[in-house]
């Protein structure tokens, strides 16, 4: 594999995600030993070459013979492309070049509610632009896929639980994001937005970890109090997540114990309703 010589990404030292892909890219040699840097450190070593917002923003990737910076999606390309060529005419195809660039926006704006850093960690001068739009695309993304999968494994749990209609958990996981955000906007309007990104994170989550017993429910026979404890086992693990996620906002117990709250009753009803 071809090292990519006299280059060095800036990734961001508060992004765990950040900091885990790019060291695989030293690890790899993609990048050389000193191919990787944060900008919290190395920013200002590179002004004015360099534009300080978009580089929070999209990871960096700097030539330094020639001072030359490309920026998100295309540094990664670049490092890439050079270390494997035969990618090189996928990486010059235009409507892949735009797909993965939303795709790659779509991960960057969201990096801090994906997997977040403690709150009192932001202390940097610049921090990652907040974009709404790409907020919102998440936390729909994050919905749907949650309430499909739900779905899904209800149909494992017949025979503990009432088989709902096909929109109910839909419902249900919406109905929560409302109800915590109506929660939150009482006492901590600021942080509105990365508690809901955290929250549906927690789900999103959740819901991949459910993936394993449906892929097999079909192959093993299982019954269906096996699928009900696994699934309380999850929910556990979540619970812990969102203690976990809420000390790092320093949001206190409040939204954890509403967020308990909305489940039980939810539970509740429908018991008493089917």
């Amino acid at each position: 594999m071809k090292t990519l010589e006299n280059h060095i990404i800036l990734f961001d030292a508060e992004c765990p995600m950040c900091k885990a892909y790019t060291k695989a890219l030293v690890k790899t040699g993609m990048l050389d030993n000193n191919g990787r840097s944060s900008y919290q450190s190395e920013l200002n070593t590179f002004c004015p070459i360099i534009d300080k917002q978009r580089a929070v923003n999209e990871i960096a990737l700097v030539n330094l013979k020639n001072g030359e910076v490309t920026y998100g999606i295309k540094s990664l390309f670049k490092v890439i492309s050079n270390a494997c060529p035969v990618f090189k005419p996928l990486f010059l195809f235009k409507p892949f070049i735009w797909l993965m660039g939303k795709i790659y926006a779509f991960i960057a704006y969201n990096r801090r509610v994906i997997i977040p850093a403690a709150e009192t960690g932001n202390s940097f001068a610049y921090q990652p632009t907040f974009k709404i739009h790409y907020r919102v695309a998440y936390l729909l993304f994050t919905w749907f896929c949650t309430g499909y999968i739900l779905t899904a494994y209800a149909h494992l749990l017949t025979g503990m639980l009432p088989l709902g209609g096909h929109l109910r958990e839909y419902f249900i996981c919406g109905g929560q994001i409302i109800f915590q955000g109506l929660v939150i906007s009482t006492f901590a309007k600021d942080k509105f937005w990365n508690y809901l990104g955290n929250m549906m994170t927690i789900s999103f989550a959740g819901s991949l970890l459910l993936l394993l017993p449906l892929a097999f429910s079909h192959l093993l026979g299982i019954p269906s109090g096996y699928f009900a404890v696994y699934f309380m086992g999850v929910a556990g693990l979540m619970f812990l997540e969102h203690i976990r996620r809420t000390k790092l906002l320093e949001l206190g117990w409040v939204l954890t114990v509403t967020w308990v709250f909305y489940r039980v009753v939810l539970l509740l009803l429908i018991l008493m309703f089917n």
